[in-house]
Order: structure tokens, then C-alpha cells, then sequence
């Protein structure tokens, strides 16, 4: 077990460098994904957020580790190539701790036409396809087929039974959680040498030039650096007026895993009158279900944190109890998220200019504005490896730094290790799904800071709410947490389920004190 105690995750800029090779702006996972890529080439790097690790749309996602299906429904090709490819590297190889494989079914009731349930199945065959050519093993992702109707009721025991002729199974990637695989990624950049700030937001910048204000403090800090790169996603054309972005708002519900009960696969519920989209019916670990998600346009000022619509919610209420037995309600909706898609604003080819969200592509792009900076922006969580390769690249071209080849399709984050050992480790099965080899290490620098023994730091927080003490401690002195919504809203989920926040406050005022930083909101 190695301590890196000497972390850079380090709210503000006190003591931060004034001249480095490469800033980078954003700490979302695109951000941080860069950031690493560059520190293992051996460049000096900054890597800086205005607020926290996570904070924009990477900790909104379905957290899922997606194969590009949908990309492929939409005649996106190399989109969907892509994503296989990436989400095989996450799954085998940068984070197999943080992505489990994901069963899902397809139900194939009276309203799924035979002509669609053809084009479905079509469908998860050419996906499982993508996943051969993508070199991704059958023990990671198994092959899509067919179940009889016992075999899908057995696994997905609320649907709606009356009509169902069976259902198709097929696997993707789920991720333990979005904001985890951030926050471990920036741990790594920082442990090869990266200087990872929060809370240092930047008042200007050109492709040699950083000028920063400490938000703590207050107080201003310029850098020099030989490139700069802009990973702020939706806020991209804030920073660089040259870039034009179309957001689009993708909407998810929570819910408690008592409202669906026995539920132990993710369902797609087929969108009405559509033969490629579906709502996603997600279980989590945590004694939650996700349901999701929209594609709206999100005209107008960029909010830090967005807000679902009503009619949204209704729609996906809507579609997910045409599923199910039992008929959702508003109030069994226990919290809510939106996330903002930093899609590129291209041309319609539509005359009318009436050409929807869902119509633009996902591919990601890199642009050089006319001061040197690099923007990189669209995408998706899945490919944010390939993205910051991309940036890199543009970056070093573009400044002549010297740097040697990307090593990130081959690196492990802190904590990855193989299936096999990561099922042998004997630590609490929280700590592992959430840490993977890590596990002992937040564990046991949580009982050296706080003298207490493991039994009082590893037990829930509130009889809903499954957080530790030790994970709290430990966001504090190894993840930069600076207050409690760092803590519980990035580090944890628990902010997810508003009713379950006030519950885990004074859990996360107690990590603040025992960690000995001041007890701050956010």
C-alpha cells in the first residue's frame, strides 16, 4: 500500500507554478484526461477549474460506458467505432476498478412491432460486432440473445407481462460513477507530477498565457506556459469567443430501488413511434435507479448547474411506465439531474434550420484559436481518452514543445487492477467497487487521521445513505475537497437525492474537522 500523502489536488493557487509546458482549463474529464496524457509524456503541467474536480456535465452523465450503439442506430460509423474502442480500453485497461459490465434488455411487448424488433436485434448484433473489431473480450462484454419470456420476467421481475413475447439481452459498460472516474484520473495526473487546482478561475488566457484568480483568496496569479489548452466544455466559447457551441439538455430521474423492486438489469424502453431511441432504466448499486434521458435544445446563458424540466420529467415517467407494471408517479421521482452536451454547432443541412440536438453529431473536435489556444470540445465521457490524446497533439504541434508519445491506451489509474485480483482483495466491497486497489489505502490513512477504529469509519452515514466516514476523509486529504459540497456532491453522490443530503451534512462537517481544514459550504 503506497500513501502518495504529498498530493496536488489542491484547492487554490497557493504555491502554484508561474511557468509550466501546458495549462490546461477544465477540470471535467476531458480536463483531467489531458492532463494526464501530457504529465506521462513528460511535460510540466497545471491542470485548473474554477470550482471543483467534476463539477459540469462529466458528474451528470448515465454513467455508462457506452459502445456507440446508438451512435451506429444514426449511421455515426466512426463515432460508434470509436466508443468500442475506448470503452474497451476503460474496461481492460485504465479503470476495469470503476466499469462492471452492464446486462440490459430490450422487452418485446405488444407495442414492439415485429419489423422493429427485427431492426433492434439487428441492431445488437452489429453493436456486438463493434465490440469483436474493437478487441474487447466476450468475458468483459458478452454476446447479445434472445430470452424466452420466463427468462426475461426472472430478471427484470416489475415489467408489464401482459403481451410480452420474451425480450433481447445485450451488455455495455456501466460506470461505478462519473465524478469517481474524474476524480481518480486527476489523483493519477497528480501522482506523475501534474499540478491539479481548484478554485483558480481564469480571467484571460492566450495560447503562452494564463491570468488565474484564486477564489479563496482572492488574490491573482499569472503563468507563463508554451501551451494552453481549453477543456471547459459547455463554457468553451466563454473562453474562446471564435468557438460556437449548440448545448443540448439530457435529462435523468432517480428513483429508490423499493419503487421497482427485484429489478437486477438495466431496460431499454422503447420511445413510442421510434424504432432506435429508448429510455434507460438503470439499477445502481447504491439502492437507486436512474431513468433517462432527453436531448433538448438549452438555449440561452449557460447555467453552472442545470435544472430538469417538468415536461421532461412527465416524458420519461411516461415512457418508462408503459414498461412496467406499476404506473410512476411524480412523487416517486426522488431527485433529478441535467446535464448540458457540449455538442459543436455546425451547418443544417435542413433549409428550415429545424434540424434538432439529436441530429448533431458526437464526434469531438480540436480547434486552434488565432491566440494558440487549443479547444477541444463535443464528445462523449466514453472517448474523453482519445479526445485528450487529440488535444495533446494539437498542443505540442502547435508549440514545438518537445514531448514523447502518448502512453494513456496502456495506463492503468490509481487503483486499476485485473478482475481476478480485484475480486480477491479482501477490503469492504464498497471500498473496492469504488477504489479498487486503493481500498486499504482510504482506509487506513482515514484511521491514522482520525485515531478511529474501522468499524466506526466504515459504517453508513444515515440508514439511507451507504457512505462512509473513511470515503469522506479521505476525498478531504487525498482528493482536494475543500467543503461539503465538494464532498458530497462530487466526491459522493449523495446530493443526487436531496432528501438524503441534510442526512449526510454533519458526516461531511465531521471529515472537514478531523482532516483539519475549516468546515465550509459551498
Amino acid at each position: 500500500m503506497s500513501d502518495p500523502v504529498a498530493t496536488r489536488i489542491t484547492p487554490g493557487l497557493d504555491g502554484a507554478p508561474t511557468d509550466v509546458d501546458l495549462v490546461v482549463i477544465g477540470l471535467g474529464i476531458t480536463g483531467v484526461g489531458v492532463a494526464l496524457d501530457a504529465v506521462t509524456r513528460g511535460l510540466s503541467v497545471l491542470a485548473v477549474d474554477a470550482h471543483d474536480l467534476a463539477f459540469g456535465t462529466s458528474r451528470w452523465s448515465s454513467k455508462m460506458v457506452h459502445g456507440g450503439l446508438r451512435y451506429l442506430a444514426q449511421g455515426q460509423v466512426g463515432v460508434a467505432r470509436e466508443s468500442a474502442v475506448e470503452r474497451g480500453i476503460l474496461m481492460e485497461v485504465t479503470a476495469p476498478h470503476l466499469t462492471h459490465a452492464m446486462p440490459m434488455v430490450v422487452p418485446l411487448s405488444s407495442s414492439v412491432s415485429r419489423v422493429q424488433e427485427r431492426l433492434t436485434h439487428a441492431g445488437l448484433l452489429a453493436g456486438d460486432g463493434l465490440r469483436r473489431s474493437a478487441g474487447t473480450d466476450e468475458e468483459t462484454l458478452p454476446r447479445p440473445r434472445r430470452l424466452t419470456t420466463t427468462e426475461l420476467m426472472a430478471m427484470a421481475p416489475p415489467l408489464r407481462s401482459a403481451g410480452l413475447r420474451g425480450g433481447l439481452l445485450s451488455w455495455d459498460g456501466r460506470l461505478e460513477d462519473d465524478a469517481r472516474l474524474v476524480t481518480t484520473i486527476a489523483r493519477t495526473a497528480a501522482s506523475y507530477g501534474a499540478h491539479v487546482r481548484t478554485r483558480a478561475r481564469v480571467l484571460g488566457a492566450t495560447g503562452t498565457s494564463v491570468e488565474l484568480r484564486d477564489e479563496l483568496s482572492g488574490a491573482t496569479h499569472s503563468v507563463t506556459a508554451r501551451a494552453v489548452v481549453n477543456a471547459t466544455g459547455v463554457w468553451a466559447g466563454e473562453l474562446v469567443d471564435e468557438v460556437s457551441l449548440r448545448p443540448s439538455r439530457g435529462t435523468h430521474l432517480v428513483l429508490r430501488q423499493e419503487t421497482l423492486p427485484g429489478l437486477a438489469v438495466s431496460v431499454f424502453a422503447p420511445i413510442p413511434g421510434s424504432t432506435s431511441r429508448f429510455v434507460l432504466v438503470l439499477p445502481q448499486p447504491d439502492g437507486t435507479i436512474y431513468v433517462g434521458l432527453t436531448d433538448e435544445a438549452a438555449d440561452g446563458p449557460v447555467p453552472d448547474v442545470p435544472e430538469p424540466t417538468e415536461p421532461e420529467i412527465g416524458f420519461l415517467l411516461d415512457v418508462v411506465s408503459a414498461a412496467f407494471e406499476r404506473q410512476l408517479r411524480r412523487e416517486d421521482v426522488v431527485g433529478a439531474y441535467a446535464g448540458l452536451r457540449p455538442l459543436l454547432d455546425t451547418p443544417s443541412d435542413d433549409p428550415d434550420g429545424a434540424a434538432t440536438t439529436a441530429d448533431l453529431s458526437r464526434r469531438h473536435a480540436v480547434l486552434t484559436s488565432r491566440t494558440g489556444v487549443v479547444t477541444v470540445v463535443g464528445g462523449k465521457l466514453t472517448t474523453y481518452r482519445q479526445m485528450a490524446q487529440d488535444a495533446v497533439d494539437a498542443a505540442v504541434a502547435g508549440s514545438g514543445l518537445s514531448a514523447g508519445p502518448c502512453r494513456t491506451r496502456d495506463l492503468p489509474i490509481l487503483g486499476a487492477a485485473t478482475r481476478p485480483a480485484l475480486a480477491a482483495l479482501e477490503q469492504p466491497a464498497r471500498l473496492v467497487r469504488r477504489y479498487g486497489t486503493d481500498a486499504e489505502l482510504v482506509l487506513e490513512s482515514a484511521r491514522r487521521v482520525t485515531g478511529l477504529s474501522a468499524e466506526e469509519l466504515l459504517a453508513p452515514v444515515a440508514p439511507t445513505v451507504p457512505v462512509t466516514l473513511a470515503e469522506l476523509v479521505f476525498g478531504v486529504t487525498h482528493e482536494g475537497a475543500a467543503d461539503v459540497d465538494d464532498l458530497l456532491d462530487r466526491r459522493t453522490r449523495v446530493g443526487l437525492v436531496p432528501a438524503d443530503r441534510p442526512l449526510a451534512v454533519p458526516a461531511a462537517e465531521r471529515a472537514l474537522t478531523l482532516a483539519g481544514r475549516p468546515v465550509r459550504h459551498g
